[in-house]
């Protein structure tokens, strides 16, 4: 096997789980989002582990997320939470796969194939309580659930948004957030007063979880969380997580330079004197950006070694200095859940970005090695 691989530890998603629920009230479903191949750590395994730990709902974002998942052998509730193309209606049908609706032409297109296929299929209604992104507006939400209602090939199953600033603790972010909750209330108000059931109420991701109590409804829809972060810092004593995956490689090759030696493209680090330069093989093509050196630090034997030079494609220099504690072969540990080493989060300072996208950002090359996938064999196992 590479040497380079993403360890994912689903021990510790199985405890995020249980420590997101330790904060909703019982009876509170959980919608696990496992779009974009599980942020990262691989989407079958994850959706398994998550419905292991209770987890009512998947969530994606393509139809073919959701279709690989059926594929896959997973048969819970997936609710795809982006839009799809009128060709891909059929797909959503055949699958089983919730889409969200906010618009008439959507409605009725769903409604004449579902129809077609003599299936009576479950949706979700969108507002747009201030995201910006889709949904129908909130003086639009009753006329949008009374479309649903008229056809008979469609059930609401459930009505949601999005929170645009929840993780935020900006004073002006939390009068934004309580409007919007205050909106989507107004709306699911307006539509049992229309004689709609509304179905599954749900509106908050990883920041309405943590700071926003009443706006958990029926159901809670926290990504980051289950995966090991917080969705800002400033919420991490909040909840106690433990990161998901690992990234770990080998220090392939030793070499003792002396000082004044040049270090990778553009000669941007020089050895001030005499020291030892590993070489690990990992690099940008394996989501190990360029712009993370200067100021990354790999774990080696407890101890962190600076990356010098410019991070290859699919390469990569430290600096051993001259103590010859690390041996060829040693593991070195890029991020994780060791509090000794890096978390994704210390990575996306250093890149001014988010854990998100440090996990997502893990190519396909790096093989995924799954630790505690005990209770996880097929094909029970949904």
């Amino acid at each position: 096997m590479r040497a380079t691989k993403a360890v994912i530890h689903l021990e510790n998603l199985r405890h995020n789980i249980l420590e997101i629920k330790k904060i909703v009230s019982p009876g509170v479903r959980l919608c696990v989002p496992v779009k974009a191949d599980g942020y990262g750590h691989g989407a079958g395994k994850v959706a398994v582990a998550a419905i292991r730990a209770g987890a009512s709902f998947l969530a994606v974002a393509s139809i073919q997320e959701g279709i690989d998942l059926r594929n896959a052998g997973i048969v819970a509730p997936i609710l795809s939470l982006s839009l799809p193309t009128p060709e891909e209606i059929p797909g959503i049908i055949a699958n089983s796969i919730t889409p969200l609706v906010f618009d008439s032409e959507f409605i009725s297109d769903l409604g004449i194939a579902a129809k077609k296929m003599n299936r009576v299929i479950p949706v979700h209604l969108k507002i747009d309580t201030g995201m910006g992104r889709i949904g129908c507006f909130p003086e639009e939400s009753v006329k949008i659930a009374k479309l649903v209602s008229n056809e008979s090939h469609l059930f609401l199953e459930g009505v949601c948004t999005h929170l645009a600033v929840s993780d935020s603790l900006d004073k002006d972010d939390i009068e934004f957030t309580r409007l919007q909750i205050k909106r989507f209330e107004d709306s699911v108000k307006n539509i049992r007063e229309a004689g709609i059931n509304p179905g599954i109420v749900h509106c908050s991701a990883s920041g309405g979880v943590l700071q926003y109590p009443e706006a958990h409804f029926d159901m809670v829809r926290p990504g980051i969380l289950i995966y090991g972060y917080s969705p800002s810092k400033e919420l991490n004593a909040k909840i106690n997580l433990k990161p998901v995956m690992e990234l770990v490689t080998k220090v392939v090759s030793i070499r003792k330079v002396p000082a004044g030696t040049s270090i990778s493209y553009g000669r941007k680090w020089i050895a001030g004197e005499d020291t030892f330069i590993g070489t690990l093989p990992v690099g940008y093509a394996d989501g190990l950006l360029r712009k993370l050196s200067p100021g990354l630090c790999v774990l080696i034997k407890g101890k962190k070694y600076p990356v010098v030079g410019r991070i290859c494609m699919d390469q990569c220099m430290i600096n051993l200095g001259n103590s010859g504690e690390v041996q060829r072969w040693d593991d070195a540990v890029i991020f994780g859940p060791d509090p000794m080493g890096n978390s994704a989060e210390n990575l996306a300072e250093l890149l001014d970005t988010i854990p998100y996208e440090v996990t997502c950002g893990i190519n396909k090359r790096v093989p995924r090695i799954y630790t505690g996938t005990e209770d996880l064999n097929p094909p029970d196992y949904v």
